[in-house]
């Protein structure tokens, strides 16, 4: 998933201010009774979004303990307002005529797109043209990035979406279904990945959403099961954030992906917030 992102980038501010400010947003958003899209929800999230999005030097390791707790907790406040976000627009599309011809309408439609380009870019530089099947792990209730790369870049490639709740999946696959030949190309299969085990060697690559694994022992723990069932010589792409992005989403760094090649890693320094790392598992 990509949202949560704002196109309009504000000045860096000192680093203790922008904690403070980090910790003031957490705070009030930890204290809204719902975390469903409202005026009151998107205008904190706004703020928070558009204050972590300049290119900051910060590194999360060595903020004190309190602010690491903080931003453990922001990280699952952020993911489950992107999940409602996701869910309000994904069934509000499924009322309208021809749901995957009006996916502009999502406010951070641009996002997915400059990510999508961005990924392929990442893919085809390393050898990486036309999978054959991809797999997404975390697609959501609006599987985006799926269907942008889907109808734009892999136009031949199978793509299955993995997410752990049926709800989402069930919303996602009403509207890929409004086009029969598209929707051959694309499944939705519901379950905890890490009980997904030879399945995951049928792919050429595999994307690992930015919010699987919320924690950093969750995330590595997914990480490392589907390095141990994923092809020999298999590609693997991680969403991952760096700087004061690191407060919206979990870090993933050179350093926990020892067991991997590391192809690519790249961090942007525009309105996209993710940063990729992608990784191939040796060929022994």
């Amino acid at each position: 998933m990509a949202s949560l992102q704002n196109s309009h980038i504000e000045s860096q501010v000192p680093t203790e201010l922008l904690i403070a400010r980090v910790m003031q947003l957490h705070a009030s958003i930890s204290k809204l009774e719902s975390l469903k899209p409202s005026k009151q929800v998107n205008s904190l999230f706004t703020q928070l979004v558009k204050l972590c999005t300049p290119p900051y030097s910060i590194d999360i390791k060595d903020l004190p303990q309190e602010v690491q707790e903080m931003r453990e907790s922001l990280i699952v406040l952020c993911g489950r307002a992107e999940g409602l976000l996701e869910l309000e627009f994904a069934t509000f599309l499924n009322k309208i005529p021809q749901p995957l011809n009006n996916l502009n309408l999502f406010p951070y439609y641009g996002n997915y797109v400059k990510l999508a380009s961005l990924e392929c870019r990442i893919l085809k530089e390393n050898g990486v043209v036309q999978p054959k099947k991809v797999a997404f792990v975390g697609s959501g209730p609006m599987p985006l990035t799926s269907i942008v790369m889907a109808k734009n870049h892999l136009k031949a490639t199978h793509f299955d979406n993995f997410d752990i709740d049926e709800t989402a999946n069930n919303v996602a696959r009403r509207i890929v279904a409004t086009d029969f030949e598209f929707e051959k190309r694309m499944k939705f299969l519901t379950g905890d990945i890490l009980q997904v085990k030879e399945k995951l060697g049928e792919y050429d690559c595999i994307f690992l959403a930015a919010l699987v694994g919320m924690s950093k022992e969750d995330k590595m723990k997914i990480i490392r099961h589907i390095r141990k069932y994923m092809k020999d010589g298999g590609i693997l792409l991680v969403r991952s954030a760096k700087g004061a992005r690191a407060f919206l989403y979990p870090v993933v760094e050179r350093h926990d992906l020892l067991d991997f090649e590391v192809l690519s890693i790249f961090h942007p320094i525009d309105e996209v917030i993710n940063s990729v790392i992608l990784v191939r598992k040796p060929v022994f």
